[in-house]
């Protein structure tokens, strides 16, 4: 079978650094090779939307001289895709991604789309279903992107597995000009970046001092750790020698049960560094933890839980800093109720994961590096550290005023 020149454009895009690149898939002795190119046939960079075209229908000329076949795709409905997926696709995802997914899809996406044939959808009823979700349905904007990270995750297996024609896909996903985007943000729901000011700050430090929860709340404060990282982090890998403390699990419930799994991310495993200030406050609970040992010794091995650590085995919530002294473990519930009372008597809107925005934030005004600042939040991507360099709070203002009038 010939190779059947292009009529649009779906198989060309402008890559991140300005140049543009081009894709098209063949058949070579019976198995399927993707090409994608951003260079002609002489080496040179793709500079405009006009040469990608111009250089894929060149290679795709040259691929028909070669007698080279197009892959034949095979049609699939949109359920059948995802179940596929589940069965093969999703072995190493954590729990509560597949839990996030599975309720996505069986509340939502299958009874609009389930019985469709993956290769008929469209960009522009995707595009009307997620605006119709978020300015109707009132969805908020993150749980919006949400439906869309499925639509990508549902597209890019159908094309893996030869259920989606290259351009098809391209115009779907890849493309700039034509692929899928979330709807435009409503200007209440534009602060992704919610940090504390330093009034709030010395307020939240007062009340969290001396309660339960003042060491889960500065590992926020000082390290940015997401909460299920702060209740899910053992004393062993705290070391106060050198300052650092390696992340490596989470605390989540699963199935009623309490667990340390995985953390969000393969870049969420990282060694982060303290503050002094953390240090003093770990170093004293560490003392105070051997004196608990032995002066409540009774009551801890009455109160103590076993949990399942991240490889089968089982551990006693005494092994985890943010264990009660009287041996009872705390989880992520119990920011519940400080979360409730810092809103009514501070009047202030707190969320643990403020405390990571405030620490990035921070951070970034420190002109920490961005680099390391990545490495440190355990992002998987440098953009996303990027935004806290952008996001200006009540410090950064004071920052840019004080450098405008040194000029």
């Amino acid at each position: 079978m010939e190779v059947t020149m292009a009529t649009n454009n779906a198989g060309v895009y402008q890559k991140d650094n300005g140049y543009w690149e081009y894709r098209f898939v063949m058949m070579v002795d019976g198995k399927k090779i993707n090409k994608k190119k951003s260079t002609d046939a002489f080496g040179n960079k793709l500079k405009t939307k006009k040469e990608a075209i111009k250089a894929r229908e060149a290679a795709m000329l040259e691929a028909r001289s070669g007698k080279i076949e197009t892959p034949k795709v095979t049609r699939r409905m949109v359920k059948e895709v995802y179940e596929e997926y589940c069965e093969k696709g999703r072995k190493d995802r954590a729990y509560q991604t597949i839990r996030k997914q599975d309720s996505i899809w069986d509340n939502h996406i299958f009874a609009k789309f389930g019985n469709r044939y993956v290769d008929e959808i469209t960009v522009a009823e995707v595009m009307d279903y997620l605006a119709e979700l978020y300015y109707i349905h009132n969805f908020s904007y993150q749980y919006t992107e949400s439906f869309l990270k499925m639509f990508y995750l549902i597209f890019g297996q159908a094309y893996s597995r030869n259920y989606l024609d290259v351009d098809i896909y391209n115009k779907l996903c890849v493309n700039k000009d034509t692929r899928i985007r979330m709807p435009k943000m409503k200007s209440e729901d534009d602060t992704d970046i919610v940090a504390f000011s330093k009034e709030q700050l010395d307020l939240l430090d007062k009340y969290f001092k001396g309660t339960h929860a003042e060491t889960a709340y500065l590992l926020g404060r000082y390290c940015g750790l997401r909460i299920n990282e702060a209740f899910g982090l053992k004393w062993e890998n705290v070391d106060l020698e050198n300052g650092t403390i390696t992340i490596d699990r989470q605390m989540q419930y699963q199935n009623g049960l309490i667990k340390l799994i995985a953390p969000k991310t393969r870049n969420s495993n990282r060694v982060v560094y303290m503050s002094h200030v953390l240090k003093l406050h770990l170093q004293e609970k560490a003392r105070q933890r051997e004196e608990d040992a032995v002066r409540l010794a009774s009551l801890r091995e009455q109160n103590r839980r076993l949990i399942e650590d991240i490889d089968g085995s089982k551990i006693y919530s005494t092994e985890l800093v943010n264990c009660l002294p009287n041996g009872k473990v705390q989880t992520v519930n119990s920011m519940k109720y400080p979360t409730r009372e810092i809103k009514e008597k501070l009047g202030i809107q707190f969320k643990f994961h403020f405390l990571r925005h405030t620490y990035g934030t921070m951070m970034a005004e420190k002109n920490t590096p961005t680099h390391l600042l990545c490495n440190q939040m355990g992002h998987g991507n440098i953009h996303v550290t990027q935004k806290y360099y952008i996001a200006i709070s009540k410090s950064g203002i004071e920052i840019l005023q004080n450098n405008l009038n040194s000029l």
